[in-house]
């Protein structure tokens, strides 16, 4: 008599086998007589090591009153089972690996890549993001990242969001030539602008016009990251994420930035500047770029002399802010940077700077 199996999974023909020698309480020595095969041939199906051929398809058709094609397509759905599993296990290996090399989710829903499920399109999505050929190689900005391990941002974030900066710098416009001595020349002009809040609109095209490309692109969650400096195809960025929207915040960071291409700093610097003071002795390049940042705010001992006459109140920061053509929040920032007063003091002198500057 012939039995259609509709199995809701799909086992093994071995295991069908199995139920058929127990419904009729062979043993699968019996079974091996029966069609004049060897034991161990029948164990091998039973347990899945060997494959049901043709001829041995007839055979247990005969023994079991089924027909051969019951036998043959259990085998073959079985195998083309087992094909499909490989190949979804290799679609997770594809996916883990897209997300070892970026915040896939992250990058999707800032638009910088594609929205969509399609894992071969993903694949293409993230290769062009990072300029490689293939999941499989390692991005180029990995080996040019430097940054503090403080808090442990994750690398990948970092990578991603330096991968970013370069992307955008190669949309724009190219720039005059980046000439160190003549940009160090200029920097008076620069730093003119520090004495108002209003001022920094004149920051981007100060940069531009002395061959610096400027950027404006909010961090990655878990990265807290400040600022950046890096060369796209050597032309020079300076990238400003605003995660303390304050005057004291942008100048530190802006200079920090700056020394660092200034400087001759090589690779592609990702700073968390806040608690940097700690990270920085380990670092001499971060350690430079913050004494170079601090000179270039406040004349050689002015600010040391201020603090030597131990008046922080609101009118005597002012006053000295006044005197040195700075805004009296980058004052408050410094002093709070050199726990002179509490982070809490003059808050109000702190002011936001994103109204007066064009952010994404």
């Amino acid at each position: 008599m012939d039995r259609t199996f509709a199995p809701a999974r799909v086992p093994p023909p071995g295991r069908i086998l199995s139920r058929e020698l127990e419904a009729r309480g062979w043993t699968q020595k019996e079974l091996a007589k029966i069609i004049g095969r060897p034991e161990q041939a029948i164990s091998e199906i039973v347990n899945a090591k060997k494959q049901i051929t043709p001829e041995t398809a007839r055979e247990l058709a005969e023994a079991f009153g089924t027909s051969a094609a019951l036998w043959v397509n259990l085998e073959t759905s079985y195998q083309l089972h087992q094909v499909q599993k490989k190949e979804v296990d290799r679609d997770i290996g594809r996916r883990a690996r897209l997300r070892e090399l970026a915040p896939v989710a992250d990058l999707q829903k800032r638009g910088w890549i594609k929205d969509t499920n399609d894992l071969d399109e993903l694949e293409r999505e993230i290769c062009t993001f990072f300029n490689i050929s293939s999941p499989n190689e390692t991005p180029a900005i990995l080996a040019r990242l430097r940054h503090s391990a403080h808090r442990g941002p994750e690398t990948s974030l970092l990578s991603a969001w330096a991968m970013r900066l370069e992307n955008r710098v190669r949309q724009e416009a190219s720039l005059p030539r980046f000439r160190k001595k003549e940009t160090l020349a200029a920097l008076p002009g620069l730093l003119e602008c520090a004495a108002t809040v209003e001022g920094v609109r004149e920051v981007p095209g100060w940069l531009r016009s002395n061959g610096v490309h400027f950027l404006l692109e909010k961090h990655l969650p878990k990265t807290y990251v400040d600022g950046a400096a890096l060369s796209a195809d050597q032309r020079p960025v300076i990238a400003l994420t605003l995660r303390y929207d304050r005057i004291d915040n942008f100048w530190f960071t802006l200079l920090h930035e700056l020394a660092h291409l200034l400087l001759g700093h090589q690779g592609v610097y990702v700073d968390r500047l806040e608690g940097s003071s700690d990270d920085a002795k380990n670092d001499e390049t971060e350690r430079e770029a913050n004494a170079q940042a601090k000179a270039w705010l406040f004349p050689e001992g002015a600010f040391e002399a201020f603090l030597q006459d131990e008046c922080f109140s609101k009118a005597c920061i002012q006053d000295f802010a006044e005197r040195q053509h700075r805004h009296p929040g980058i004052v408050v920032g410094r002093l709070q940077w050199e726990g002179s007063i509490s982070y809490r003091a003059h808050r109000s002198l702190l002011e936001p700077v994103s109204p007066h500057l064009a952010v994404a």
